[in-house]
């Protein structure tokens, strides 16, 4: 494509693209080309200009140049985000412009009549809006404005009641796009979690594909724990279906046949097989969208206390305004007070704040749902932890296959996958990249599974029952026998894996060894908790005493549990409670749903299962534990700045009412300086907290 640069400095250059008019789908598609493109650091494109500003490696200059010379809008092939923010942007650079230059034209070349009649007609809208807070019984910032206003009008001082309601219009719409920024801007950085759905084939079998590949009427089958990636009707099974992210139900939902179901919920118990009505993408931006705005009731102790002072302040503007006129009997005074509320202030800086702090953290790919559990990691002085995927890696390794009376050990690894990969977990995913790797493919020769929560799982096969699980669930629960002669064998399983257990009718026919390594940074990460203010860093598992024990001495928690259940779990975290302690609770099984629920902040692993993922408050990303240590270090510096946000608005506004009082300020002056003042806090409370040597 023609282009030209027009500037270029040390590692950046303004290029201006040769076209009469670029459109915002264009401005999006050139950005994005250049963002993919190696050697290019940063770029934004201006769809008002067709200026494109680049910052790149020196060292890629040519390449980058060329990139743009092969550009072209019909055949360069770039992904495009269905939301990219632009049109958000546009829309309101637009209202602000029109209101603008509206308020220019009527200065200018409206005579004064005129302009008086369009004063006082606009003011209707104003007027009404504080007859109805009047009527309710509420002494709410419309009443303000509106009493402002009316005094200036029966002062018959148009210019001042004009000036007004253009300065609450200026701060009415940054109001409204700090806020919709902020969401926006969030919804875009969440993302459903899902890369691989089970679909029914036409011959009945079940193959494994990607979301993106699923069509319109496809059926895709989703079982115990598992997210549902798509919107569609259920064409066979039920099951429970959590889609409190969704519909806000505090209770799962039971589905069967003919029941919709919609794309982020999770079967909590069941199996359907759903007839996909919607594609990937479509309406999922605004149900995110929904969440974040249902998210934003979640407020934190904080929160809610500068909203609730927000309200009970207006009384105390207004007794202010009727004493400055008592005393001075001077209405312009008595009306520069009427221009300066906190109510404003305080309820747009404060969910801001938490909706920035939001995106912040999904920077780091930590999604958080709401203001109230970034407060509770905050003030947390327990943190418990899971062992598998958490402490140790979400992807365990198979080490060996033991058998029993000469079972094929190929044939047990493949028997295991083919049970294992229907239910997420760190070991069944373990399993089923074995026997990837070795080759072994797995076509479906057993009935349906059967998964019971942190057992195993159950089905048949050749009219045999097959089980695969944990100690307790083989040996105890359906009382499996280890074969005669073979107990030596079995005495002598290495110690240090993690064992797998499969029986085949009754009898054992194999052991899965599996390497359940500590992550490197465990120990470290642990440390620095205990420095950030946690004075119990506990672990829970499953696993046997002896296993967890030596996870215990390696990482250095202050105390551990083994051979738990999923309500032992639950029951810690409630006792932490009645000792009066906060309680985070980080963990990525199926089996650690309870405990996530009763935490005050549910940490899930990304890549756990999708159950605990959707209870959970606040998902992390599985690469590295430090993603808790930057979780707390947000939280901290978010307290921190709710708090300074609240003392200033109340110190700043205070002085203008002060200013109002004595004179110093006009009307204009403290609507200017009050709107003003919203406007700039809101905007800071937008940036980033954390600085370079924070991160």
């Amino acid at each position: 494509m023609k282009c030209k640069i027009e500037h270029e400095s040390n590692g950046r250059m303004r290029v201006h693209m040769h076209q009469c008019y670029m459109t915002p789908a264009e401005a999006d598609k050139l950005e994005y080309y250049l963002k993919d493109t190696s050697g290019v650091k940063k770029v934004s494109v201006n769809e008002r200009t067709a200026n494109a500003i680049i910052f790149f490696d020196k060292e890629k200059r040519d390449d980058i140049l060329k990139a743009l010379s092969d550009f072209n809008y019909e055949t360069s092939l770039v992904k495009v985000p269905e939301h990219t923010g632009r049109e958000l942007r546009i829309q309101y650079e637009d209202r602000m412009c029109f209101h603008v230059m509206e308020r220019v034209i009527k200065r200018l070349f409206f005579p004064a009549g005129l302009r008086e009649i369009l004063t006082i007609l606009r003011a209707i809208p104003f007027l009404i809006e504080g007859i109805k807070s009047l009527l309710k019984g509420k002494l709410e910032v419309s009443v303000l404005d509106a009493a402002s206003i009316l005094v200036s009008l029966i002062r018959r001082d148009f210019d001042t009641a004009g000036s007004v309601m253009f300065l609450l219009g200026v701060g009415e719409i940054m109001d409204d796009w700090t806020h919709k920024k902020s969401v926006d801007d969030l919804a875009r950085a969440m993302a459903l979690n899902v890369d691989k759905v089970w679909i029914k084939s036409t011959d009945g079998a079940e193959v494994l594909v990607s979301v993106s590949d699923v069509k319109e009427k496809d059926e895709i089958i989703i079982r115990t724990g598992s997210m549902i990636p798509l919107d569609g009707v259920v064409t066979d099974g039920e099951a429970s279906v959590n889609q409190s992210s969704m519909t806000g139900e505090s209770e799962p939902v039971h589905k069967d046949q003919g029941a919709l179901v919609y794309a982020g919920t999770v079967v909590e118990e069941g199996e359907l097989t759903i007839s996909v009505t919607k594609s990937q993408g479509s309406g999922r931006y605004d149900r995110i969208v929904a969440m974040i705005e249902e998210s934003e009731k979640l407020k934190s102790e904080s929160e809610d206390k500068a909203s609730h002072l927000a309200d009970r302040l207006v009384p105390y503007t207004f007794g202010a305004t009727l004493l400055t006129y008592l005393v001075t009997r001077n209405a312009t005074k008595a009306t520069s007070i009427l221009n300066v509320d906190f109510c404003c202030a305080l309820k747009l800086a404060m969910p801001i704040s938490v909706l920035s702090a939001m995106r912040e953290a999904g920077d780091y790919n930590i999604s958080v749902k709401g203001g109230k559990f970034m407060e509770a990691v905050a003030e947390a002085e327990t943190i418990v932890f899971d062992k598998t995927g958490t402490l140790t890696f979400a992807s365990p390794k198979v080490t060996d296959v033991v058998t029993f009376e000469d079972y094929d050990k190929d044939e047990a690894l493949r028997l295991a996958a083919c049970l294992e990969e229907h239910y997420p977990h760190s070991m069944a995913n373990a399993v089923v990249k074995a026997a990837e790797e070795k080759g072994l493919s797995h076509e479906e020769k057993h009935t349906k599974a059967t998964y019971i929560v942190a057992h195993g799982i159950a089905s048949t096969i050749d009219g045999q029952k097959a089980c695969i699980g944990s100690y307790h669930f083989i040996f105890e629960d359906e009382e499996c026998v280890i074969p005669d002669g073979e107990k030596e064998k079995f005495d002598n399983l290495p110690a240090e894996y993690s064992h797998l257990y499969l029986a085949i009718g009754g009898k054992l026919v194999a052991v899965i060894l599996i390497e359940d390594p500590l992550r490197a940074e465990a120990p470290e990460v642990i440390d620095k908790l205990k420095k950030a203010g946690f004075s119990k860093v506990v672990m829970m598992t499953g696993d046997s005493d002896r296993t967890a024990k030596a996870v215990a001495e390696k990482t250095g928690v202050t105390e551990y549990f083994s051979e738990v259940l999923p309500e032992d779990k639950a029951s810690f975290i409630r006792k932490e409670h009645e000792a009066g302690r906060k309680v985070i609770m980080i963990g990525d099984g199926i089996n650690d749903s309870p405990a996530l629920s009763e935490a005050d902040a549910g940490i899930a692993v990304s890549t756990g299962a999708s159950i605990a993922r959707e209870i959970a408050d606040i998902t992390i990303a599985s690469e590295n534990l430090g993603a808790l240590l930057t979780l707390r270090n947000i939280s901290c510096k978010l307290q921190s700045r709710i708090t300074y946000n609240y003392r200033t608005i109340l110190i700043f506004n205070s002085f203008l009412i002060l200013m109002g009082m004595l004179g110093v300020f006009t009307p204009t002056m403290t609507a200017f300086m009050h709107n003003a003042s919203t406007i700039g806090l809101s905007m800071k409370s937008m940036t980033n907290l954390l600085e370079e040597k924070d991160k």
